[in-house]
């Protein structure tokens, strides 16, 4: 009888113990990874957990984790659609534990608290009055399927007829401004340009803010074609010089570009290149994601392994132009299984099944196949028009060391080319520390006045 009192006590004990490791669980927590600010909403009906994320530097939207598994004061949420997932235990009424996103991992600390969005400081975004017009514009590009894409066009006063730059967003869904991190780079780059005495055009891509169409499928030969409809409708205008548009292209928009001239030599008058591939994707991603790695502490064998499964990962891709999607999807699953089950026990781990699928499917797409296999060589050499190539000497995602000599190598036939590799910029072309993403939201300023000045100085000397 004794006996049986004493299990009874430990049962319920243990009931007690789950209850309140619940209870602890519930609420919202906020940490932050490589600076940026993540909020997760935690809840306990009839024994089911459910759980959701905000990014709120990037939106104020929550998505809903797919699933949340507790045991004791051991917790671990999974968002498939962005391979994240997040593993932790309570101690001391914090979560301390691991993030990881596809290849890269790093230690995040929740704490039981609200969220508390305090405004960055941005004195670079310019504010109202402006010395220029400012015009909402609409265009379609025919050539899909008719779509109509939205933008801003700001002309400076007191100039007759300005040569006009269409900026070209980086790669993902961007509106006008290229706002991320709560920097707005192309609305402080246009700013200053229509000062300058410089008309430019912006415009939400695809499939963003006010823009028709969608992203899904497009590849940057797709993107290229909404340019070329910028083009087609500052040409119908009266108020700019139809001999003087120029393309300034940031990341992927600095491949996108060469595209477009190469196919309208007699349309574009120059091209200003903002960290641009010179490369093909291949040589661009491979030290890329080496390069976050280090920054998240990643060294040794796990390096190795993370390097040499991309290596096998990007291979396969480059090797199955023919194969559908889903067969190609498929195959990096084996190939993925494969590098896994030779991987030191901390990327075993890490890898599950439901982030090896997730990483199948989002470099099965086709914006990564064309992008992996595409040399921008191809078009650059093409370009017969001014070129302004510049990077910043901490940018990691393009990195100027392996991308500007291809510039340099494909532009040698072209007899006005500039490139400059600019100290101590990142790949946004602020002023940086070590160049890493993490630092992208922390820093106040948008873009380096020095890089600003270059760029309508340049533009200005000829034309």
């Amino acid at each position: 009888m004794k006996t049986v009192v004493y299990f009874t006590l430990w049962v319920v004990s243990l009931l007690f113990s789950l209850i309140t490791f619940a209870q602890e669980f519930n609420g919202s927590w906020t940490g932050a990874i490589q600076g940026m600010p993540l909020v997760f909403e935690i809840s306990n009906i009839n024994g089911e957990y459910a759980a959701k994320m905000q990014s709120p530097t990037q939106s104020k939207t929550y998505i809903p984790m797919n699933s949340i598994m507790v045991d004791g004061n051991q917790i671990t949420m999974l968002l498939d659609v962005y391979k994240i997932k997040y593993q932790g235990e309570l101690i001391d009424s914090k979560i301390i534990g691991t993030f990881t996103q596809g290849a890269g991992s790093g230690k995040m600390i929740l704490e039981k608290k609200e969220y508390v969005e305090v405004k960055p400081n941005r004195p670079q975004e310019p504010k109202a009055p402006f010395p220029y017009h400012i015009e909402d514009v609409v265009f379609t590009n025919p050539k899909a399927n008719d779509i109509k894409l939205a933008g801003t066009l700001t002309l400076p006063n007191n100039v007759n007829n300005p040569a006009v730059a269409i900026l070209i967003s980086g790669s993902g869904p961007q509106d006008r401004n290229e706002e991320l991190f709560d920097h707005k780079p192309f609305l402080v780059l246009a700013d200053h340009l229509t000062r300058k005495g410089i008309a430019v055009l912006r415009y939400d891509d695809r499939g963003v803010a006010q823009s028709q169409g969608t992203q899904k499928g497009a590849t940057s030969e797709d993107f290229a074609t909404d340019v070329e409809a910028a083009i087609a409708y500052l040409k119908s205008r009266k108020d700019v010089d139809s001999k003087k548009i120029g393309l300034i292209g940031h990341s992927e928009g600095g491949l996108i570009a060469p595209m477009v001239i190469a196919d309208n030599r007699r349309n574009v008058a120059f091209f200003v290149s903002l960290a641009g591939p010179g490369v093909d994707g291949y040589h661009v991603l491979l030290p890329q994601i080496e390069k976050s790695l280090r920054f998240q502490g990643v060294v040794g064998s796990q390096l190795d392994f993370e390097k040499k499964l991309m290596d096998a990962m990007f291979l396969k891709i480059i090797d199955s132009k023919k194969l559908s999607s889903q067969v190609l999807e498929n195959e990096l699953i084996i190939v993925m299984k494969k590098q896994v089950a030779e991987a030191p026990d901390v990327s075993k781990a890490k890898y599950t099944d439901e982030v090896i699928s997730a990483l199948s499917k989002q470099f099965s797409d086709d914006w990564m196949r064309f992008f992996l296999s595409y040399n921008p060589a191809t078009n650059l050499s093409k370009v017969k028009c001014p070129v302004l190539a510049i990077n910043g000497s901490l940018d990691y995602q393009v990195i100027p060391e392996i991308n500007l000599p291809g510039f340099e190598t494909a532009l040698s036939k072209n007899k006005d080319v500039t490139i400059k590799k600019i100290a101590g910029l990142n790949h946004l072309f602020q002023n940086a520390q070590t160049g890493s993403a993490g630092e992208y939201g922390q820093l106040e300023e948008t873009i380096d006045p020095r890089t600003l000045n270059l760029i309508s100085s340049w533009i200005n000397s000829r034309f």
